[in-house]
């Protein structure tokens, strides 16, 4: 079911699968579409409420004004919507699962508000914010940086050539089992749900643009070892966004954390994973 919930002054587009009795999960991507609705059914099937959302400024989610030079919020502020978030379900407490950017949210989450997280699954992420990695972490891939600054030139009103644009990018970003047709009808539904007469926004929903220009300092790695919540971290063999060595330092700097890796797979979450995948989840948050 999907609703409005006024979270720190802007109203954030939420979906809910599941019953509100069973154990709730907060999905964090950068739209909710990030978690496909047959992957939250099968986790729903399986006893667990799941709560997906915008963030704000994508998908049906309100932006903030503004600010003169900036975005007028900073990655702290969705941390607090992703607590927000939970409050307008009535959750204390949930098993926290971030995708990519999203997270970098869940990490603040547990490291800030320690007690709204149940348990931490990070799913292809870092422990650094955008800009230049550190020096024992594996930057992006350089094919992947020579494809993202020699990109084709996209006609943003059109959808043919966006959608297209995008199926280009997500090839680059997969595994070597890459499902175009797939592929495609994920980036068609975030299309078909983003303000169309705004490239910026379109840029936002399909690329996370917004993260960035986004301030997300301070820098928090070297808090990971204060995070309480029981962590598992998921990261593509195959990544070349955030490549593997990634998913390791965070697995190796959050106390107990579990590392699984998925064979072939790239910075994507395809429907060919959900058997490893869901299984774990599962595990994770009983």
């Amino acid at each position: 079911m999907e609703s409005f919930i006024k979270v720190n002054g802007v109203a954030l587009c939420a979906e809910t699968f599941g019953e509100t009795g069973d154990a709730p999960v907060l999905l964090i991507g950068n739209t909710m579409l990030t978690w496909p609705d047959a992957l939250c059914e099968r986790l729903a099937a399986l006893r667990r409420f799941v709560v997906r959302y915008d963030l704000r400024g994508t998908g049906r989610s309100e932006s903030a004004a503004p600010a003169a030079g900036g975005l007028g919020y900073d990655l702290r502020d969705l941390v607090a919507d992703a607590a927000g978030v939970l409050d307008g379900h009535g959750i204390a407490a949930a098993h926290v699962v971030g995708f990519g950017p999203g997270g970098w949210i869940a990490q603040l989450l547990a490291l800030d508000h320690p007690a709204r997280v149940a348990s931490l699954t990070l799913i292809g992420t870092r422990p650094t914010a955008p800009g230049p990695n550190d020096p024992d972490l594996p930057e992006h891939s350089p094919e992947l940086m020579a494809r993202f600054m020699n990109q084709p030139v996209v006609d943003w009103s059109d959808r043919s050539s966006v959608v297209a644009f995008m199926a280009g990018n997500a090839r680059h970003l997969a595994g070597p089992a890459f499902d175009e047709a797939e592929a495609r009808a994920g980036i068609e539904r975030i299309y078909d749900r983003a303000d169309a007469s705004s490239a910026d926004a379109l840029r936002g929903d399909l690329m996370g643009t917004a993260f960035a220009a986004m301030d997300c300092a301070p820098r928090w790695r070297e808090r990971l070892g204060s995070i309480t919540a029981p962590t598992l971290v998921v990261h593509g063999e195959d990544d070349p966004f955030f490549p593997l060595g990634n998913g390791r330092a965070l697995a190796a700097e959050i106390p107990g954390a579990e590392l699984l890796v998925l064979d072939g797979t790239g910075s994507e979450i395809p429907r060919r994973t959900w058997d490893v995948l869901v299984p774990a989840l599962v595990r994770h948050t009983s």
